[in-house]
């Protein structure tokens, strides 16, 4: 179980829960964020709509997405709410927290084969990537494409690096975009073969500016080439490539070259 950051959650705050008991008058549940916090959700909780037996909306041991509603800071109390919670809100928490659980369990494994131990762990790397990404997968997903930088952005010691990113490439596979354009270039000067692979070559130059960004060329048959381009978001491809088209109308103005491209 992860270590919390709070030892009590806000009001209004949407927390994982575990149904443990059930009765006629309400439930007793668990927060899985809150070290097992033991809090009530009262009957009238539970639904929006009259039903007869509580039991035909939440079950013992079933994971639920609850709403804080009320908190007791010198009781260490929590009441919360089923039915104030909407539904997108309990997929968008519910997918938050399995990745949680994934990133806080690969940064524990890391800190065992630095020699570190579980809450320097979390006081390290899984709270500090928590404040600046929102949650330590996300800022895992970051040191997969970014590398160390996206550690130096949370303020993470660079000892965690190389061994943080070797732990997160075996659990992680980050998802790949790709835009593929043909590119029609024609020349009919004496050295027009050499003027387009100035011009194909420079492509690279453009490419290497964002460091999230690969391309590949290839001939698909004098003069049309593919162009594609690889990376993790399509709005730095659509700048990439908007990039790429401006340079070479300029270019090939320039060295009197035909240019036309078609988006595949």
């Amino acid at each position: 179980m992860p270590i919390p950051r709070r030892e009590l959650p806000d009001v209004g705050e949407y927390v994982v829960a575990t149904v443990r008991e059930i009765f006629d008058y309400g439930a007793y549940v668990t927060l899985d964020e809150f070290n097992d916090l033991r809090a009530y959700l009262p009957w009238s909780e539970v639904a929006s709509k009259w039903v007869k037996n509580i039991r035909e909306i939440i079950r013992e041991n079933q994971k639920i997405i609850v709403k804080v509603i009320r908190v007791d800071h010198v009781r260490k109390t929590v009441d919360v709410s089923l039915k104030k919670v909407p539904d997108n809100e309990k997929k968008r928490k519910m997918l938050w927290w399995k990745q949680y659980l994934k990133a806080s369990k690969i940064i524990e494994l890391t800190a065992s084969k630095i020699g570190k131990s579980i809450e320097e762990a979390y006081r390290e790397v899984v709270w500090k990537l928590e404040e600046h990404y929102g949650n330590p997968y996300l800022g895992l997903e970051e040191l997969l494409i970014k590398e160390c930088s996206a550690l130096t952005e949370a303020n993470v010691s660079q000892e965690w690096c190389i061994p943080l990113l070797e732990e997160a490439r075996k659990h992680i596979r980050i998802e790949t975009v790709k835009i593929r354009v043909i590119l029609t270039l024609r020349c009919f000067e004496r050295d027009g073969v050499d003027r387009i692979r100035k011009v194909l070559l420079s492509i690279s130059d453009i490419v290497n500016k964002y460091s999230n960004v690969k391309h590949r060329i290839y001939v698909l048959g004098s003069p049309r080439y593919v162009l594609e381009l690889y990376g993790y978001e399509y709005r730095e491809l659509e700048k990439t490539l908007g990039e790429i088209i401006d340079y070479i109308s300029k270019k090939s103005i320039e060295l009197n070259i035909e240019f036309k491209y078609e988006r595949v």
